[in-house]
């Protein structure tokens, strides 16, 4: 299982509507992907509709075992193949700026139950983190748990400041806590083409950045609220703006799993290398 961090530490970027866009890029693909819902606003929740869960992320975070796991997680609306584990307001409350480090390990444990341990007898290929747009524990506890971060930005004045800070706490993190952790890359969101500003700030990012920075963005449709606001994945959106933006994030996603063929959570290559340890000590 490949578990992907979508982050931006600026409000408002459209940092949910690409996790939403991944995920029904998986759903076309063919991929059974986990939606995990760190953002205290609960918007991935809400388009992903799933029915009342008697737990959520929150209850997770505090205690990472499979009873609250099972409880936590329910089907979308969309398909049976995407699955959301449900956010919650009580989400904020857990967002405090310094934790411990054995805290900030709770969702990395409950992927690996996930990963050792599939709730259904097909297990999950693709796990989509949707962070909140701060780094206190939520977010911390993403890019921990993540195999690759996915930075999300508006072509504005602000984008390369927060893309910049973004790209530090991902750096920060891998150092401290998750060496196998990468940045997979910069997407644009909310392009308008005919934009000069909006080039400008895009050459900006590419010049700061580099390769980094996605060919391609995600322009701004009308479709992509609509499609939200109907609970229904990009893809299924039956209009040329929903099309193009559809296109677009199959690339996104193709990107993602090409970054890791193996397609594994982190735990597997933990396991892997205390196996090789163990038959060097033996031999």
């Amino acid at each position: 299982m490949h578990t992907v961090a979508v982050l931006s530490l600026k409000g408002g970027v459209g940092k949910t509507t690409v996790a939403l866009g991944i995920a029904s890029a998986a759903l076309r693909r063919g991929t059974r992907a986990l939606v995990a819902d760190l953002d205290p606003q609960g918007n991935a929740t809400t388009s992903l509709d799933p029915p009342f869960t008697d737990a959520t992320l929150a209850d997770v975070l505090e205690t990472p075992a499979r009873a609250v796991l099972e409880r936590a997680i329910a089907p979308s609306v969309w398909s049976e193949e995407i699955d959301v584990l449900v956010g919650a307001e009580e989400l904020e409350s857990l967002n405090e700026p310094d934790s411990d480090g054995r805290r900030l390990e709770n969702l990395s444990r409950a992927l690996d139950e996930l990963h050792q341990n599939p709730l259904r007898e097909e297990p999950y290929e693709l796990a989509i983190i949707d962070c909140p747009p701060s780094l206190g524990r939520l977010t911390k506890s993403a890019l921990v748990a993540a195999d690759s971060a996915l930075i999300v930005t508006e072509p504005t004045m602000y984008a390369v400041a927060g893309a910049q800070r973004a790209l530090e706490a991902i750096e920060r993190i891998r150092e401290d806590s998750n060496p196998a952790l990468r940045p997979i890359g910069v997407l644009v969101n909310k392009l308008r083409v005919r934009s000069y500003e909006h080039q400008f700030r895009v050459s900006e990012l590419r010049e700061n950045f580099g390769s980094l920075v996605m060919p391609t963005a995600i322009p701004d449709r009308l479709a992509v609220q609509q499609a939200q606001g109907a609970c229904s994945p990009i893809h299924e959106w039956h209009s040329p703006g929903a099309q193009e933006i559809a296109l677009t994030f199959n690339m996104v996603l193709a990107k993602i799993l090409r970054s890791n063929r193996a397609g594994r959570h982190r735990v597997r290559a933990e396991e892997e290398a205390a196996q090789a340890e163990v038959s060097e000590t033996a031999g």
